[in-house]
């Protein structure tokens, strides 16, 4: 068998799916124990209290797995979920109520609402990127909406994976929420064999995403996908290249470049292309030191198989600043890369790690031609003022999500939707989209009883046929 590095035993362990332990999620989901809004209520201040007082802990395994710095771990992971279930215990009381939309003429008398329903017991899948973060935010979206989970964190972080299922196993009867430990390639076909899950919620690589939907499909169980894909900047002449370069800097090397809406490469106009380069080499230099293998907020890189992958990439162009590395303690240094080789995996896989490409361009249809080699990003930039680059970037591109003259806060918003578009994703979450995910929006027409129209009933007649149309098209 096949073990991932840093998989603990107590994961091999627990890679049998224990079947009767996942028959009680649905027996605790049938039995209506999910439904109250004071029970959701109530789930989502434990799990707020319990993060809180586990802050520490939660810091120190980010710290063990990826080497996060306690800041860090605050402002990606543990103060983002936290925001989080504020948000949705504010606002979940609105969220749950019947929705009541309009009527059309044809109709009445009626009356038309939309009831959310919880959809059932789901199944949530998380990355090692953002172990905490991206294992917990999706699970209060399922709470709000009534749900039963199971969570499958990544076996690559695992000091995260263990902390988040002792808190899952001292919070919440396993009947509501259990976390599965283990490898994933066995631990989640496994889960899906035993268990017909009502959603499930993956959040990965773009080549993991279709298994999971393949596999999904074969119940015919909704998924929502959070991909990834190649996101691109765009710094034009209109650009603040001092405050572009601090703000890429920043949304680059967040957790060492492993982040799904990182900017993998960088098109900046030609005639400032020099002095953004020389601004970007003195930002990184400003927020990491001149090495930052010794800052403490520089993290590393999750494994030896993610270095060799990303160490590969340095020789696909040329490195004008950066490149260090050293295997034994997973290090990649921020790194500047141009003259790129073009059919190279560099420029057509999704980096995820601190390398990024720049690129000098003449015209926005250089931009649209290099964007359309790898579509669909999951997130993009635009740095500058001018009002055509902009109305193409809001109305043209398409892409998951993104920002105008800043880098990834987009994703603090818990009233934006995030989510990917085609091969970076399908679905979206955060806030009132997280509720809407994982619930059943059911649709209903009271009609009246007091009265009944005869002009739909047959047999039909021309005066019918034209008192429908006149009703219809009203």
């Amino acid at each position: 068998m096949e073990v991932s590095e840093g998989t603990t035993e107590s994961m091999i362990r627990e890679t049998q799916v224990n079947k009767e332990s996942l028959n009680r999620l649905r027996s605790f989901f049938d039995a209506g124990k999910t439904r109250s809004i004071a029970f959701r209520k109530k789930q989502l201040e434990l799990l707020k209290s319990y993060i809180l007082s586990h802050e520490t802990e939660i810091e120190s395994a980010l710290y063990a797995d990826l080497q996060k710095s306690p800041t860090e771990a605050q402002m990606t992971e543990i103060a983002v979920v936290i925001s989080e279930i504020d948000h949705t215990l504010k606002h979940m009381k609105e969220w749950v109520k019947p929705r009541r939309v309009h009527t059309p003429l044809a109709l009445e008398p009626s009356s038309s609402k939309v009831v959310y329903q919880p959809k059932g017991v789901v199944l949530i899948i998380s990355p090692w990127n953002y172990p905490f973060q991206l294992a917990i935010n999706p699970l209060i979206g399922a709470i709000a909406a009534g749900n039963c989970a199971v969570l499958k964190p990544s076996e690559d972080a695992p000091h995260t994976a263990d902390l988040i299922k002792r808190m899952t196993d001292e919070l919440f009867s396993d009947g509501f929420v259990q976390t599965a430990l283990g490898l994933g390639h066995e631990v989640v076909p496994a889960l899906m064999d035993a268990l017909t899950f009502n959603h499930i919620f993956f959040t990965g690589s773009t080549a993991v995403g279709k298994i999971i939907a393949s596999q999904a499909a074969k119940t015919l169980t909704p998924t929502t996908l959070e991909l990834g894909g190649k996101c691109p900047a765009i710094v034009d002449r209109t650009a603040n290249i001092k405050l572009s370069a601090r703000r890429i800097t920043w949304g680059k090397w967040m957790n060492a470049g492993q982040t799904c809406v990182s900017p993998d490469y960088i098109m900046v106009d030609e005639t400032l292309f020099d002095s953004f380069i020389d601004a970007f080499k003195k930002e990184i230099v400003e927020q990491f030191g001149a090495d930052p293998k010794q800052s403490e907020s520089y993290p590393r890189i999750i494994n030896h198989r993610q270095f060799d992958r990303l160490a590969g990439y340095l020789e696909m162009g040329e490195v004008i600043y950066g490149g260090e590395s050293d295997r034994e303690e997973k290090y990649i240094a921020p790194t500047l890369m141009t003259n790129p080789d073009h059919d190279s995996t560099l420029m057509h896989n999704e980096i995820f790690g601190p390398i990024v490409v720049v690129i000098p361009f003449k015209s926005i249809d250089e931009v649209k031609r290099q964007i359309a080699k790898t579509p669909y990003p999951l997130a993009a930039y635009y740095f500058g003022k001018d009002k055509s680059t902009r109305d193409y970037f809001e109305n043209e591109l398409v892409f998951g999500g993104g920002c105008i003259n800043d880098t990834l806060v987009h994703l603090g918003n818990p009233s934006l939707p995030f989510g990917g578009v085609m091969s970076s994703g399908t679905g979206h979450y955060h806030g009132h989209y997280s509720f809407e995910c994982f619930s059943h929006s059911k649709a209903l027409v009271k009609a009246a009883s007091w009265i009944d129209p005869p002009f739909r009933y047959a047999p039909f007649s021309k005066g019918k046929r034209n008192l429908i149309k006149r009703l219809m098209r009203w």
